[in-house]
């Protein structure tokens, strides 16, 4: 009998996050990796002040997206590596509940990353980042590239050259993530009119809906070729 399909996401999940409080290596490298992307940038902008400003939410999103591939091509290559991607195909139980759990487990992480990336970018580029509006963006922003690099990072994994494969291939599907995440968080850090900007997050919404059915449907053809 299949193994129901909430207990295996859920299994799925737990199993991520165990093995990352056990061993911290994902959110260490991330977080490593953003850290000192926030740090260049702030150097490189230090004596354009109008610059730096200007440019604060590219900053902010571009960081969130090359570390999160990071952790994508980490994440599933370790999966890869241990055996542990086929020992789940194998299991009885729905491939679409293989990708829920691992999607949940890399937005989880993505999110905690950029997350913290708040208050660091908060105390270098002197300008307030806690915003409810922007971190609602954060959520939807890193939910979309969670989705659609969950998918890509299970076809890319298999290759020799997956770590840079990865974000030829993901950068040009998610960048309608990325131009509406950029540019309704320039608006909010502007305190730009809720009416200038407010179609940008609606956009965000339905674009993720429609990646998430997609990779949702697409994950059992690509998991088995």
């Amino acid at each position: 009998m299949n193994t129901p399909f909430i207990q295996a996401v859920l299994a799925i999940l737990r199993k991520d996050l165990r093995t990352e409080l056990r061993s911290r290596e994902l959110i260490s490298s991330m977080g490593l990796f953003s850290l000192l992307s926030i740090l260049i940038f702030s150097f490189a902008l230090e004596l354009d002040r109008v610059a730096r400003q200007e440019a604060i939410s590219g900053v902010l999103w571009v960081t969130v997206v090359f570390a999160s591939i990071l952790g994508l091509n980490r994440s599933l290559a370790m999966e890869r590596d241990q055996g542990n991607l086929d020992a789940m195909l194998l299991a009885p139980i729905n491939r679409a509940a293989i990708f829920l759990g691992k999607l949940i487990g890399n937005y989880l992480f993505a999110l905690a990353v950029g997350l913290l990336l708040l208050p660091v970018m908060t105390v270098l580029f002197n300008m307030p980042l806690f915003q409810p509006w922007l971190i609602l963006i954060l959520f939807l922003g890193t939910l979309g590239f969670s989705t659609v690099g969950t998918l890509l990072a299970t076809m890319t994994v298999q290759t020799r050259a997956r770590e840079s494969l990865l974000p030829i291939v993901m950068l040009p599907i998610a960048l309608p993530v990325l131009l509406a995440s950029v540019h309704a968080s320039t608006n909010i850090l502007t305190n730009a009119p809720i009416d200038d900007w407010i179609a940008w997050p609606q956009i965000l919404v339905v674009v993720d809906v429609i990646y998430l059915i997609l990779c949702f449907l697409l994950f059992e053809f690509v998991i088995e070729d």
